[in-house]
């Protein structure tokens, strides 16, 4: 199987959120087969869905990964575990959590995930890190998610809720 671009979204609302998605990030660069591309600014966000719980951190990043969707999902689950996750609410508070948004144009269903994310498109944590991600250097020149930056560009979803995240970032927003 060939090398694909992922898009995937980060949040995490317990305990240090930026250490938590430092090391979610630090964690799925070394996914063996996996190279991270880029890393969209830090959002602080408030809670969509169940609302008494604090506020989330959010970023997108882009990789390249030689193997399928689903190994990728099972992947970034076990970092998710790693890193203390306890599904016990729905949209209840984490220490983290991977979202896999896209997979280049690829529409892919199964019991455990949907690509595109259903719901990307009607949450501003995501669609604000996607619109700046996407003008990354490592992703401005690739024709393969022009659409994507059509779309985003497109949304006209609020930025209520939303504020740019201006606290430490432990991890390095400059990939190779």
């Amino acid at each position: 199987m060939g090398e694909r671009q992922f898009l995937l979204g980060l949040g995490s609302n317990i305990g240090n959120r930026a250490d938590f998605i430092g090391q979610a990030i630090q964690k799925i660069g070394q996914i063996p087969g996996v190279q991270l591309l880029a890393i969209s600014q830090a959002f602080d966000s408030d809670p969509v869905g169940y609302t008494d719980q604090e506020n989330f951190l959010n970023l997108c990043i882009a990789i390249t990964y030689k193997e399928n969707a689903e190994s990728l999902l099972s992947a970034t689950a076990k970092i998710e575990s790693d890193l203390g996750r306890v599904r016990t609410i729905k949209d209840g508070p984490r220490t983290i959590d991977i979202d896999l948004l896209f997979c280049e144009r690829e529409v892919f269903q199964s019991t455990n995930l949907t690509l595109p994310h259903p719901r990307w498109s009607e949450r501003s944590f995501v669609v604000f890190p996607l619109r700046q991600m996407l003008q990354s250097p490592a992703l401005v020149k690739e024709s393969r998610w022009d659409w994507l930056r059509t779309e985003v560009a497109r949304n006209n979803i609020g930025s209520e809720g939303l504020r740019l995240w201006n606290g430490p970032t432990p991890w390095n927003t400059t990939t190779n």
